[in-house]
């Protein structure tokens, strides 16, 4: 053995191969262990394709107008909306677009974002449905909340 990283190798493959082995006795097998990765990934991929639909045209101004007041923008390009936020410095500005980005992970649902120094461009539009959807609402107020909490 020339190196240590030589020496750990064989032993992390038999550890590691230790714990799969027991992983697997414990979860009834593989076929088990696949079956149930398998039923959690279409749970998930079902659940997302249900929540997700465009806004009706009859619906879109109640549930916009809260918004609009709040400084967000229709694009008149495009069907979505778009927002710019000012902060007091690029550490105030990056520290408001990770709580977003954690949000937006946890949705499922990412922001189109630009950010220089202080300012944070937002917009927001549904990929999957080629337009605004009730993501894009509940991602937009929670991002209001975030950036008035973040100002003094």
């Amino acid at each position: 053995m020339d190196s240590a990283q030589d020496f750990c190798s064989p032993l992390l493959m038999m550890a590691t191969m230790v714990i799969v082995r027991k992983q697997l006795l414990l979860s009834g097998g593989i076929k088990s262990l696949l079956l149930h990765s398998i039923n959690r990934n279409s749970a998930a991929v079902a659940s997302k394709n249900k929540r997700m639909t465009k806004l009706l045209s009859d619906e879109r101004q109640t549930v916009l107008n809260p918004l609009l007041k709040s400084g967000w923008i229709v694009q008149e390009n495009r069907d979505a909306i778009y927002k710019e936020f000012n902060f007091k410095d690029f550490n105030e500005a990056f520290g408001f677009m990770t709580r977003v980005a954690m949000k937006a992970e946890k949705m499922d649902h990412h922001p189109e974002w630009f950010n220089v120094y202080n300012k944070v461009n937002i917009t927001l539009s549904s990929h999957d449905v080629n337009g605004l959807s009730h993501r894009d609402i509940k991602l937009a107020t929670f991002i209001d909340e975030v950036a008035k909490s973040a100002k003094p």
